[in-house]
């Protein structure tokens, strides 16, 4: 098929390419990998860099962002054999399009001959890791974070294949508490992508689960599996051992998990903060928060639980007014408000609504200048203690609005289509 196309010549491989470019944007994808590992004849390699200069414009005229990655197989003379590096072998191809995905088997020495050659768009080769450790590589399984620390230090992008080998080698036993220790050893490699936008709102379910759950009631029971019922995830945190942060499937707000923190909050210190979210914005003049989350152990009593805003420029930052005093640290502790304002009362309706042993609460933060930095949960302790003091919560829903934005009149929808629908 790909001989036919290519070797049809111009008219050919631009259909293909717009039609690929069609397809990404129907189905949302973020582009297309292009991998041919088979040998092409003369006539068709010749018209290769052709096809992915425009399949690559096309992408980019159709999706925004979109991009166009080549697998390092197929060399410029149509031979298939793998280079695990960029070289003039594969280059031709690698300036057609936006990047190099390269084989696995690769050693630093590879890596820096591709770092020389790719130049200035050295971030766009990304250097293969095969977590099933196939071949001679630097490092799979729980090792591949030495696969990710040469790659970071030559300045190059990775490409993680197969992260499948936490369950299929593993096995489903113990699977999140080895997916989460998997992705936390790579995480000093990997780059945070931060909220740019808001409104910010998740329940934490990761799209699956044992169970339905809907205000803090079970409404299922049995196994589900649904991606598209997946929402925002957090940095999930661990700190010396001190402080965890897991997916919970026993109990959840809405959907089919919750997120569980669980720590101690040291001898002598009030409370200890558990960063959630990344944020890259600036703040509106108003916010509105909302927190849901469900206390567990023998003394649930003894803790108190709240959101914490942090922002990037506390020397111009206000809270309040200019006329206020920039917070220390940019920290920032949104007001409780112990019930919505009237006009906000069905939006915010989180501010009173907890059942089945959650609590909800309802914040308010007014700012001036403010870059938003992170949204963390505080967890403090009413009584100040000698000892370390334990604590595990859950929580099931967290939201930041902008105020203007909740308040103003929702646009009229129009022209709604509805499609793959499946009634129950």
């Amino acid at each position: 098929l790909c001989e036919a196309f290519l070797a049809g010549g111009e008219e050919s491989y631009r259909a293909v390419g717009e039609q690929l470019a069609r397809i990404a944007r129907h189905y949302r994808f973020d582009g297309w990998l292009i991998n041919l590992e088979n040998t092409l004849s003369a006539a068709a390699v010749r018209n290769l860099p052709h096809f992915l200069r425009h399949l690559t414009a096309e992408v980019h005229g159709a999706v925004p962002g979109g991009l166009v990655i080549w697998y390092d197989s197929i060399l410029q003379n149509g031979v298939l054999r793998w280079q695990n590096e960029l070289n003039e072998e594969n280059r031709v191809f690698f300036d057609a399009c936006d990047g190099l995905f390269t084989n696995y088997n690769w050693k630093e020495q590879h890596l820096e001959r591709t770092r020389g050659l790719a130049g200035p768009r050295h971030t766009d080769v990304y250097v293969g890791v095969d977590v099933f450790a196939r071949g001679d590589v630097i490092g799979g399984g729980f090792d591949t974070d030495k696969s990710l620390r040469l790659i970071r230090q030559h300045g190059l992008s990775a490409a993680i294949f197969a992260p499948g080998w936490v369950y299929e080698h593993l096995g489903e036993e113990n699977f999140l508490q080895n997916e989460d220790k998997f992705w936390g050893s790579l995480a000093e490699y990997l780059p945070t992508h931060s909220i740019s936008t808001l409104p910010l709102a998740t329940s934490f379910s990761l799209g699956m689960g044992t169970s339905r759950f809907l205000d803090g009631k079970e409404e299922e029971v049995g196994p589900w599996y649904d991606l598209s019922a997946q929402e925002i995830q957090p940095l999930y945190p661990e700190r010396e051992g001190k402080l965890t942060s897991s997916c919970c499937l026993q109990d959840a707000w809405c959907g089919g998990s919750s997120l569980r923190v669980q720590g101690t909050i040291p001898p002598g210190e009030e409370h200890v903060a558990v960063r959630l979210f990344s944020l890259q914005m600036m703040a509106p003049h108003k916010l509105f928060l909302t927190l849901l989350y469900k206390l567990e152990g023998p003394h649930p009593d003894e803790f108190a639980v709240s959101l914490e805003l942090t922002t990037w420029d506390s020397g111009t930052c206000y809270e309040g007014n200019v006329t206020s005093l920039p917070e220390p640290n940019g920290r920032h502790h949104p007001r409780f408000l112990p019930a919505p304002p009237p006009r906000l009362a069905k939006l915010l309706a989180a501010c009173n609504r907890g059942s089945n042993g959650w609590t909800s609460r309802c914040y308010e933060l007014e700012l001036q200048n403010c870059s938003l930095r992170d949204l963390s949960l505080l967890v403090s302790r009413h009584q100040p203690s000698p000892r370390e003091t334990p604590f595990t919560c859950l929580l099931g829903e967290v939201r930041v609005l902008d105020a203007a934005s909740v308040a103003a009149s929702p646009p009229q929808v129009q022209n709604v289509t509805a499609s793959q629908l499946w009634w129950q």
